[in-house]
């Protein structure tokens, strides 16, 4: 019986795995790091690189893009989180869908880019749920139906 355990104990200390080698930051020549982020139709591209905070999305300010305080709230969450809002600046380009949806995807490419920048961020980021992209989208529309799911009225006579 006394084998066994010893038997036991020698598997166990095989199958613990060793520590995993450190992520090394994904950088660019210029000192960036570059994400993409996805949500509904929109699709985001997002620089970030070490400046005082400024947001820039498709040549304009954040203030001037999305007007609703939400839509902005949304898109700082990832830097506040972190404790990073004064430390980056960010330059983004997004296509496709609503406003609402490109901030979920900005939100997504920035939350990545901190990752690529500072591996040790994913720790804090993961838990938030920033790092998952959202996969709901619209449903198509299908035939024989008004909208996706709803029927036409129906009358008996």
């Amino acid at each position: 019986m006394a084998t066994d355990t010893h038997g036991l104990e020698a598997l166990q200390s095989l199958s613990s795995n060793p520590a995993p080698a450190p992520v090394e930051p994904k950088i660019d020549a210029q000192g960036r790091a570059y994400a993409t982020g996805k949500r509904k139709n929109a699709i985001a591209r997002v620089w970030i690189k070490p400046g005082k905070g400024l947001i820039t999305i498709n040549g304009r300010d954040q203030q001037v893009y999305f007007a609703r305080p939400v839509l902005r709230m949304m898109i700082a969450q990832p830097m506040q989180v972190t404790d990073r809002a004064t430390q980056f600046d960010v330059v983004a380009t997004v296509e496709g869908s609503g406003l609402s949806g490109q901030a979920g995807a900005i939100r997504h490419a920035i939350s990545k880019a901190l990752t690529y920048y500072e591996p040790g961020l994913r720790a804090v980021l993961k838990p938030h749920g920033f790092l998952t992209r959202d996969s709901r989208v619209v449903e198509r529309k299908k035939y024989g139906r008004a909208k996706a799911r709803r029927s036409f009225q129906f009358s008996k006579r």
